[in-house]
């Protein structure tokens, strides 16, 4: 009797050890999934530098590699200097000419004016207008000159920030237009993560707000912080049909999905050994680590899955 007594309260203890475990654990994956704020669609962001000629010319030379790293100031290809040499050799000249010029029309001026009575007072004025004019135009030659000598500089483009050459295509021999875009750096001073949190989760998401960073690929959880949250996403009923009538989609009364608001991450500190790459996944967490079991639980299950 007492040895089947003893085995009936352990199958009952075993019991409700096992279904209060369960509940448990049933809280801790309610309060993970459905109630703190957390996503797990979150990009990896970037700025990326088109850079482009300020002149065109015939590519030279491409001293970088595709996925380089490079430092600001250092240089991405070179365009044919002659062109630009050949224009401030010009330049120089017609500079040089302009300024024999206006110390021929300065001397007849000055003689001009010590002639006294024998030169009128208009003749005398339009002497001194040329004397004027060519001072203008000496001074526009020089602008020229100038000028071709910025464009000589600018044959050389140099990287804008730190970063790395990406989808690299230039090749020696290739033709630059001034302003179209030949090469892209990626700025490795900006990556940061946009998380879009379901709007049912924004109650918990506030500027400043601490940050864990998930990475696909990484087992590293990456400190950050919400530095802004976006203000407005599109409205697909608010589009105008040919004529003018609101576009709005049916939708199923009992059914209503939650719209995903961009929240901006800034990355605190990105471990040594994690390479980041714009478009990579991860999981964010927003909102200090849980204390507790159940809390350690809930934080894990939301950093790793």
């Amino acid at each position: 009797m007492l040895i089947d007594f003893l085995r009936n309260s352990m199958r009952v203890l075993l019991t409700l050890a096992v279904v209060g475990i369960a509940g448990w654990l049933g809280l801790a994956l309610w309060d993970a999934y459905m109630i703190s704020p957390w996503t797990r669609d979150g990009r990896v962001r970037v700025y990326v530098v088109d850079t482009a000629p300020e002149v065109a010319g015939t590519v030279v030379r491409v001293p970088v590699r595709d996925n380089q790293y490079v430092h600001r100031g250092d240089p991405l290809f070179q365009l044919d200097p002659v062109r630009f040499r050949l224009a401030i050799a010009e330049a120089q000249a017609r500079l040089a000419g302009a300024r024999e010029d206006l110390m021929l029309r300065r001397s007849d001026a000055k003689r001009r004016e010590g002639l006294g009575g024998a030169v009128s007072a208009e003749e005398q004025e339009v002497f001194n207008s040329n004397a004027a004019t060519q001072e203008a135009a000496v001074a526009a030659a020089q602008a020229s000159l100038d000028v071709a000598k910025l464009n000589l500089q600018r044959s050389i483009v140099y990287s804008p920030v730190n970063g790395y050459v990406t989808n690299l295509n230039l090749r020696v021999g290739d033709y630059a237009t001034a302003g179209q875009a030949r090469l892209a750096v990626i700025d490795a001073d900006s990556f940061w993560i946009y998380a879009y949190f379901e709007e049912t989760k924004m109650w918990g998401v506030h500027v400043n707000d601490v940050a864990r960073v998930k990475l696909m690929g990484y087992r590293d959880i990456i400190p950050g912080h919400v530095i802004s949250i976006a203000r407005g996403i599109n409205d697909q009923n608010g589009v105008s049909d040919r004529l003018g009538l609101q576009d709005v989609s049916p939708i199923f009364t009992w059914v209503r999905l939650a719209q995903r608001i961009p929240v901006r991450i800034h990355l605190d500190r990105v471990p040594p050994d994690v390479t980041l790459a714009a478009g990579m996944t991860c999981t964010v967490t927003v909102g200090p680590t849980s204390i507790g079991r159940r809390g350690r639980l809930i934080t894990w299950l939301q950093d790793h899955l």
